[in-house]
């Protein structure tokens, strides 16, 4: 009676080692430990004795080869560019004004006064876009510091992309046209809408603007 009760047991435990030993034999680490050379590694294998191997000469990055310095750089003949390199229509504009309220607004306020929110909370005031200097620099100058930054400001070279940055310059320079902008500026065929009225929808003629909430 004994035997045969114990008979089970034995066989459940050796059963559990078989398991076992063929569990810790397939937790073998050659894969894991496959040979490897870690970065600027010594390699004798290579004539210069490296693991890391250069570049191939002559070759770029796919989507990196940046030929056009007026789009990528912001110059021509290394000179800040006075012009943009794409044709500025009613979709770049609004782009424009879509990225400026995003990434400058912030410090530079929605008009470029450089009153905006994080300055009104003790944030170090940046110059405002309006004054002489900005307003007669070249385009070139807003995208370059959006690429490299400028003294306090760092670069947003990796939030905005170069054809955002465009954009950016280019309601930039809307926004100070419009501080200093004359009736001559306004082409003739639409002056008659200067002393039109935009009334909100739902709103009644004439009634008084409210201030806008925040």
């Amino acid at each position: 009676m004994l035997r045969s009760l114990l008979r089970p047991s034995l066989l459940v435990r050796a059963f559990g080692v078989v398991a076992v030993a063929l569990a810790l034999a397939g937790c073998r680490q050659d894969m894991h430990d496959a040979p490897r050379y870690e970065p600027l590694e010594a390699n004798t294998f290579f004539a210069n004795g490296s693991a890391s191997r250069m570049l191939v000469a002559n070759t770029v990055p796919r989507g990196l080869l940046r030929e056009d310095t007026h789009l990528n750089e912001g110059k021509v003949d290394g000179r800040l560019a006075t012009t943009f390199p794409m044709p500025v229509t009613a979709d770049v504009m609004a782009r424009g004004q879509e990225r400026f309220n995003v990434f400058c607004s912030p410090c530079h306020g929605r008009t470029a006064q450089g009153n905006g929110l994080v300055v009104q909370r003790g944030f170090r005031a940046p110059p405002s876009l309006h004054e002489d200097r900005l307003r007669n620099a070249p385009v070139g100058y807003f995208f370059d510091v959006m690429t490299h930054g400028f003294g306090a400001m760092p670069d947003y070279a990796t939030q905005v992309p170069v054809a955002d940055r465009w954009a950016i310059a280019a309601y930039i320079r809307a926004l100070q046209y419009s501080e200093h902008a004359t009736v001559d500026d306004v082409p003739v065929d639409q002056r008659a809408g200067l002393d039109n009225t935009v009334v909100a929808p739902g709103a009644r003629a004439g009634a008084a603007a409210r201030p806008e909430g925040r």
